[in-house]
């Protein structure tokens, strides 16, 4: 389970706590992936302080993050960061935020970016890019998504 996480490039810390203590065990454990390998019994101490060593903060490395002034679209943990407020975004919501990041200050049809978001099986006379627009506002700032009346949307810089 543990190597198809890995395969997927999902970087959730992992800390294997088992009654296995052999080398090859251990040895086995982390190279398939595991942040940390803990034999049973464990003093609850120690595994607090590798949990909180494994959950500590760093800074993204910076090509998981597009940035516009302030507003900071991580990629791998899909949140939004809009001065100091950090926000989760729905999966369109963050694709759409996406597109905008990488075509800042270009404006984008309604068309353009119902085809990039949700492809190409939705009817173009629907709402559904405004709606989400909407949810985005509410999430990032109103004044960063600019509406150009009867074109589409920037992403004002």
């Amino acid at each position: 389970m543990l190597r198809r996480l890995r395969e997927a490039r999902i970087t959730l810390p992992v800390v294997i706590l088992t009654a296995r203590d052999s080398v090859s065990d251990i040895v086995a454990g982390l190279e398939s992936g595991a942040d940390d390998y803990m034999v049973k019994p464990f003093a609850f101490d120690e595994l607090l302080a590798r949990v909180r060593l494994r959950l500590r903060r760093e800074e993204p490395p910076e090509n998981f993050l597009l940035r516009v002034g302030d507003l900071i679209l991580d990629l791998r943990t899909r949140r939004a960061r809009a001065g100091e407020r950090v926000t989760d975004l729905s999966a369109r919501e963050f694709a759409l935020a996406e597109i905008l990041m990488r075509n800042p200050d270009r404006v984008l049809s309604r068309e353009q970016l119902l085809s990039q978001v949700w492809g190409f099986d939705y009817d173009p006379g629907s709402n559904i890019v405004d709606v989400y627009i909407r949810y985005l506002r509410r999430k990032i700032g109103a004044e960063r998504v600019q509406t150009v009346r009867g074109v589409g949307y920037r992403l004002r810089v």
